[in-house]
């Protein structure tokens, strides 16, 4: 199910702000949740048996991080954690991969298993890596399980970020206000978001396709090709994110920027610094850092 699509704009988004403003605050992590597994339940319901595996896995281990953090064991618990969610991801992204290349590399001819990729599988990954490291590092967990759920399973940022970290978070899980206010910032994020997706994207879409199936092509229409191609994924890619924003706001959470007009960027790295944020922080904070960051050797 599409943000842009009908079923999204006029059934699912009506339904979920009916009933999240008619319940009680202790209710609307549940109505939050139950609406965002049948979100996610929509490309496939058996995907979403295995996001519930992954948050039972995360939840479990982060009582058990939180029991054992000041023994050595806890550092075990973390690996396994880790170990247990990531594998999920490496199966689905990249298994038919591994099977491919090896095939090629050494001849032989084992089947390809044409494995589905669940929707939004990477993000949930990351999030509940960072919900066991930040137990780890000093978060409390999460002892209702729905809270946890809901954090993971948030069907706003399941598509296509921002990537939303526990300790952002965590606070607004269990008390967050709701106002007119920060409704209608996010009613008008979501239009921005929506406009970006729907206008300009999808239209840099057709064009691209019509030029890239044009029989005689010309230099300028390979220039128009080359420059519909950039603006298709920034604004598709940047309107999700605005939509997911938006989304957020609308049910009191305030999720991270994850662009900052990457296209204006003097360099590749002040490129990686303004494109897709959310990755780059998660992948400082919980990868490159953790490992040493510029203070080892350069082998590391």
């Amino acid at each position: 199910m599409l943000f842009s699509s009908i079923s999204f704009l006029f059934f699912f988004l009506t339904a979920i702000i009916a009933l999240y403003y008619a319940v009680p605050f202790k209710l609307k992590n549940t109505v939050l949740l139950a609406f965002s597994l049948f979100f996610y339940a929509w490309g496939g319901v058996k995907y979403a048996g295995l996001m519930i595996i992954a948050i039972l896995l995360g939840y479990t281990f982060g009582l058990l991080i939180e029991k054992f953090r000041e023994k050595k064991i806890a550092k075990l618990f973390v690996g396994l954690a880790v170990a247990c969610i990531i594998s999920f991801m490496l199966y689905f992204k990249y298994m038919d991969f591994f099977i491919d290349n090896f095939n090629k590399l050494l001849g032989t001819e084992i089947p390809l298993l044409k494995i589905v990729l669940p929707i939004g599988i990477s993000f949930y990954t990351f999030q509940i890596i960072s919900y066991v490291v930040d137990v780890y590092r000093g978060e409390k967990a999460q002892k209702n399980p729905i809270n946890l759920a809901a954090y993971v399973a948030m069907f706003p940022q399941l598509i296509a970020g921002p990537i939303v970290r526990y300790h952002d978070v965590a606070l607004e899980l269990e008390h967050r206000e709701h106002s007119l206010t920060m409704f209608s910032e996010g009613a008008r994020r979501f239009v921005i978001g929506l406009a970006k997706k729907v206008l300009i994207a999808n239209s840099m879409y057709d064009l691209s396709e019509i030029m890239y199936g044009a029989e005689e092509k010309t230099v300028l229409m390979y220039w128009i090709y080359a420059i519909s191609v950039a603006l298709y994924i920034y604004f598709d890619f940047s309107g999700y994110s605005d939509m997911a924003i938006g989304l957020g706001k609308l049910f009191g959470f305030n999720f991270i920027e994850n662009f900052n007009y990457p296209y204006l960027s003097r360099s590749i790295t002040e490129f990686w610094r303004r494109w897709h944020m959310s990755l780059g922080s998660w992948f400082r904070d919980y990868v490159y850092i953790p490992l040493g960051g510029n203070r080892v050797k350069k082998w590391r």
